[in-house]
């Protein structure tokens, strides 16, 4: 059995959501009590997940390829030795 694939989103307006950076790509986790009230749940640059309404969203097909380089980028990154 194959992992799900993630889920992407690009921030297209930061209305009620400042914090969020334009034209960024989001990681989403699924919640489906969140998208029933209209938000959406994000992973920022630290990892940690936040609720944003779904309108400062617009939906990304990345290819799996992209989604792995994704997925791997933040470890390569904190295993580098410094």
């Amino acid at each position: 059995m194959s992992k799900p694939r993630r889920r992407y989103v690009v921030c297209i307006r930061r209305v009620g959501a400042e914090d969020l950076e334009l034209r960024k790509l989001y990681e989403v986790r699924a919640d489906e009590a969140a998208g029933k009230r209209g938000y959406l749940r994000v992973v920022d640059e630290s990892g940690e997940d936040y609720l944003y309404p779904k309108k400062c969203f617009a939906p990304v097909e990345l290819p799996e390829h992209t989604e792995r380089a994704l997925a791997t980028a933040g470890t390569a990154r904190s295993s580098r030795v410094r």
